[in-house]
């Protein structure tokens, strides 16, 4: 490379007039990048909403109440969908991430469905009952948390349908 100006002490080509040889990175390997980095935030704050909501199922077996096998069984989706979510991400496989989205949003409407299936918001809300009991502000809570989950859930979707279509290789037209 011939240098436009003398520059004493330097090699030619490193006084930035190659730029014009320079690859330029594909606009779809930045999205890529940035939709892990979203989805990393995004798996971050789904695990918080489930740790919060496994606590709050988990208290009556603390206080001597009997297992129930449901909650248990839809705690350990919620984990195990995490770590799949975590692993495609991670090593940016697009079949784990479809499976994640698959398990987390069936672990979302099973979470839905058991809020429904306690009914103390509708009762709250037409002023059936008050509030008087600690089960039933527990209830309550777990509505507000179930609620975040599937704010958050939307945003995961997205950005995980986002996410693989974007790793997938572009078609070529024929």
């Amino acid at each position: 490379m011939q240098q436009r100006r003398p520059n004493y002490g330097r090699l030619s080509g490193t006084d930035g007039s190659d730029f014009s040889y320079r690859m330029v990175v594909d606009s779809r390997y930045t999205k890529v990048a940035k939709g892990k980095s979203r989805l990393a935030r995004l798996l971050l704050i789904q695990a918080l909403v489930i740790i919060s909501d496994a606590v709050l199922m988990l208290l009556p077996m603390v206080k001597g109440d009997a297992a129930d096998i449901r909650t248990l069984s839809f705690m350990a989706l919620c984990f195990v969908s995490l770590i799949i979510g975590e692993l495609g991400r991670r090593s940016s496989k697009s079949g784990f991430l479809m499976f994640y989205m698959i398990l987390s949003s069936i672990a979302m409407l099973l979470s839905v469905a058991f809020t429904i299936n306690n009914n103390i918001v509708f009762q709250v809300f037409r002023g059936q009952t008050k509030l008087d009991s600690e089960i039933q502000k527990v209830q309550l809570l777990q509505t507000v948390l179930v609620s975040a989950g599937v704010f958050v859930q939307f945003f995961i979707v997205g950005t995980t349908v986002s996410l693989i279509h974007n790793m997938s290789p572009p078609k070529r037209s024929s």
